[in-house]
């Protein structure tokens, strides 16, 4: 079954790791920029592409890619404290109104310029109306079975957080993931009622750490920036 996406970029202006990161030029290009292409190229239309800011001059940029942004982000939703479903929320209650017809919400945050309509695509090919969200994850560096240790409150010594520590090798432990930040696809019905966290039926959809880059510090940056300034050569 084909379903038609409702695709949310959040770009709130008050970002402090990386100041005004969401319009900050990377390898030449607004970051935000890298989002909206994506999006544009899986959407039905553009009416199905909504940047959800509260900033006028993010809204200005994000038009520069030829994306209308009509919709702007009530300020209560702007800040440190604003959690993601309030967000997402707000732009498919905006959708709603205006008519938009979507069976599934795929959220792409700007901090993930590395990702590609592959892995979006991919993303979408697992997602079904019984299940709450498929996310996009990478193998995590650290395991709880293998290198990852807890204090026990007792006796103040450590111990390996999961199984019994009998690994001697990393790659025989079970395989654990972490959320890369690239691509949520979700089912609206349960974002209505519930917060992501409380998601039980969540599906994994793994992508290479070499697209996984997650832009939260100028570290994360200038990685982005060697890589992407390696790929265009």
């Amino acid at each position: 079954m084909k379903y038609k996406s409702l695709y949310i970029i959040p770009a709130r202006g008050g970002s402090k790791g990386i100041p005004r990161k969401n319009i900050k030029p990377l390898a030449g290009t607004p970051l935000i920029h890298y989002s909206i292409a994506v999006a544009r190229e899986l959407a039905v239309d553009d009416s199905h592409v909504i940047v959800s800011t509260d900033d006028e001059e993010i809204a200005q940029v994000a038009r520069l890619s030829g994306l209308e942004v009509p919709y702007m982000r009530p300020a209560h939703l702007a800040t440190d404290t604003a959690g993601s479903r309030e967000v997402i929320l707000d732009a498919m209650d905006y959708a709603d109104k205006c008519g938009i017809d979507y069976d599934n919400v795929v959220l792409l945050q700007p901090t993930s310029p590395l990702r590609t309509i592959k892995d979006v695509e991919a993303c979408q090919a697992l997602y079904s109306n019984d299940i709450d969200m498929v996310v996009s994850v990478v193998e995590s560096d650290v395991n709880p079975y293998y290198n990852c240790f807890e204090t026990d409150s007792k006796t103040g010594f450590i111990h390996v957080s999961k199984g019994d520590g009998h690994y001697t090798r990393r790659q025989d432990a079970p395989k654990v993931w972490e959320y890369n930040g690239a691509v949520y696809v979700i089912n609206p019905h349960s974002i209505r009622i519930m917060t992501m966290g409380e998601f039980s039926r969540k599906v994994p959809s793994e992508m290479p750490r070499s697209r996984s880059v997650d832009l939260d510090t100028p570290l994360d940056w200038a990685i982005a920036e060697v890589v992407m300034n390696e790929m265009s050569k």
